[in-house]
């Protein structure tokens, strides 16, 4: 599933293309999970921004269209309006715009989701109404990260994949995240030092990750193709491999339903 360095970078990308276009034609595929496309035909686009792993394209009149890209979702840029001759059976929503170009939604295993709501009103999406704080936030120290916490019964890592401690954050990102924090992903509470150095370990790899276009390991692709950030995983996917810090065999077992790779020695409890 793409997580917040790859939303980040497809956002970046996408926003010169549509800021001040306005949406000429609309098309989705026949769910209800796409069709909500259809509603901003006519609508001027005039900011492209980003909570978590949701982009968010903010339109005239106070709309706001909300896509999350699930597991394979892909954000495409044709030159040409839509027709037929382009439709391939993955596509799940299109927007040409009066610029020429079309955005495309393509989406092969139709996880992702569609939504238009009032601007700042996501009442009817819980996961993006009730999302943490963003980790590149000023307002978010670690001080912050270890009152959010204390008290909880989960897991560090799953407390990482809930969105709630920190938005944007999923498996590729939290086990990097805890091998370079040195924290074990097993831990249901961590002190002030280590909260500390969860956070400051969260901002270097996401940052290092948005530099590099993001992780492509199945599906991804950004507007440029693929991201190079998979050539630079330390511990994410690694089982059985050796640790690069301290040549320890790095291991990995299911935790609360996930995969999760980590050193035995760097990491230990």
């Amino acid at each position: 599933m793409p997580e917040l360095p790859e939303v980040e970078t497809i956002r970046r990308q996408l926003r010169s293309e549509i800021i001040d276009q306005t949406v000429v034609e609309v098309g989705s595929h026949e769910s209800e999970k796409f069709m909500p496309a259809r509603k901003i035909k006519g609508r001027r686009f005039t900011e492209l921004t980003r909570r978590g792993k949701y982009l968010i394209a903010e339109c005239d009149g106070r709309a706001e269209l909300i896509v999350h890209l699930g597991m394979t979702g892909q954000l495409l840029v044709h030159h040409g309006k839509q027709d037929s001759t382009m439709l391939d059976q993955y596509w799940r929503a299109w927007w040409s715009l009066d610029n020429g170009k079309t955005v495309v939604f393509r989406d092969v295993r139709r996880f992702g989701r569609i939504a238009v709501v009032d601007k700042g009103d996501y009442s009817q999406i819980p996961t993006l109404r009730d999302m943490g704080p963003e980790p590149f936030s000023d307002e978010l120290t670690g001080d912050e990260v270890w009152r959010r916490t204390r008290g909880r019964r989960r897991r560090i890592k799953t407390q990482l994949l809930s969105q709630r401690l920190i938005a944007g954050v999923g498996n590729i990102y939290a086990d990097e995240t805890l091998f370079l924090a040195r924290i074990n992903p097993s831990l249901r509470s961590i002190s002030r030092p280590q909260a500390q150095r969860l956070l400051e370990a969260l901002r270097t790899v996401l940052s290092e990750a948005i530099e590099r276009g993001g992780t492509t390991l199945r599906d991804y692709r950004n507007l440029e193709g693929e991201g190079s950030n998979q050539h630079h995983l330390k511990c994410y996917g690694r089982g059985g491999q050796l640790c690069f810090v301290c040549s320890s065999t790095l291991r990995s077992r299911i935790i609360d339903a996930r995969t999760t790779t980590w050193c035995p020695q760097c990491q230990a409890r």
